[in-house]
């Protein structure tokens, strides 16, 4: 695990079931029915635990399997509003459920930064890597009007200045050697058929490749930050020394026990 990303893996027995209320959802083939954000999800227990947790798949909550909160759900329930609950304390519900979706995000940025500072070819950036981990973890640890009032997006667009030197300065070494056609942003490559490419140093930053064929790719050093990989079918792929890759995103596709993963995710269990 990379140092600094241990406290942003998510810790459903801290939290007061926050993604299982705060957030809304639509009936579809990842939601067996209808949701409106702050209304507590029909599963969802008096201790906070999910009703149907082993069985979510097979009771058409495909999309409860796939979110990962970054750990923002623990935060936000015993630093953010100090262990009290919005059930023991129903005044503060709504300001809690405003609150998580913001930290959440905040969290999901510290994940990318901690990963960039990791990184060996980011020594020249270093200390530009630190400062912005100081204040996204400093935006985290407001109150939570202080945190509610935090430009996400603008932020966001600061951090991602430096991620983007991130990728090219771990990508350039083999994205940029002659004749390889590597850049893929934001392209929509759904339902592609990469089986079996060499893929290192790509970049597919914000790509679409939900359904993709990415079985035995080579993805070394390949930029994957918010890739769609919905029913991705990454059996066999080498993901190993990607960068960027969220446990969101491996939860939403097709893997298998050939498949290489970073150190700092898991292997989800609906593989099997």
């Amino acid at each position: 695990m990379i140092a600094g990303q241990t406290n942003l893996l998510a810790d459903c027995s801290s939290c007061f079931g926050l993604c299982c209320v705060a957030l809304p959802f639509s009936k579809s083939s990842d939601f067996a029915t209808n949701k409106n954000a702050g209304d507590p999800c029909k599963n969802l227990q008096q201790d906070f635990r999910c009703g149907i947790h082993t069985g979510l798949r097979k009771k058409g909550f495909t999309g409860c399997t796939v979110y990962d909160c970054f750990g923002a759900g623990q935060k936000v329930s015993q630093q953010t509003y100090d262990g009290i609950s919005w059930r023991d304390a129903p005044e503060t519900a709504s300001d809690m459920f405003e609150t998580f979706p913001v930290v959440r995000q905040l969290h999901e940025l510290l994940w990318y930064l901690a990963e960039a500072r990791s990184l060996k070819q980011t020594h020249s950036i270093r200390k530009e890597l630190d400062a912005a981990l100081a204040e996204t973890e400093s935006l985290t640890n407001g109150t939570p009007s202080q945190i509610r009032a935090v430009d996400v997006s603008a932020h966001r667009a600061t951090v991602n200045t430096l991620l983007l030197q991130t990728s090219n300065l771990v990508r350039s070494p083999i994205s940029g050697k002659k004749g390889r056609k590597l850049d893929h942003r934001g392209a929509d490559l759904i339902g592609a058929k990469f089986r079996g490419s060499d893929l290192r140093g790509a970049n597919f930053r914000g790509s679409y490749l939900i359904g993709a064929d990415l079985r035995g790719c080579e993805l070394d050093r390949a930029d994957l930050i918010g890739a769609d990989l919905r029913g991705t079918d990454i059996r066999g792929a080498k993901l190993r020394g990607s960068i960027f890759l969220t446990q969101f995103q491996i939860n939403a596709a097709v893997g298998d026990s050939a498949t290489t993963l970073p150190d700092s995710l898991t292997r989800p269990s609906h593989w099997a």
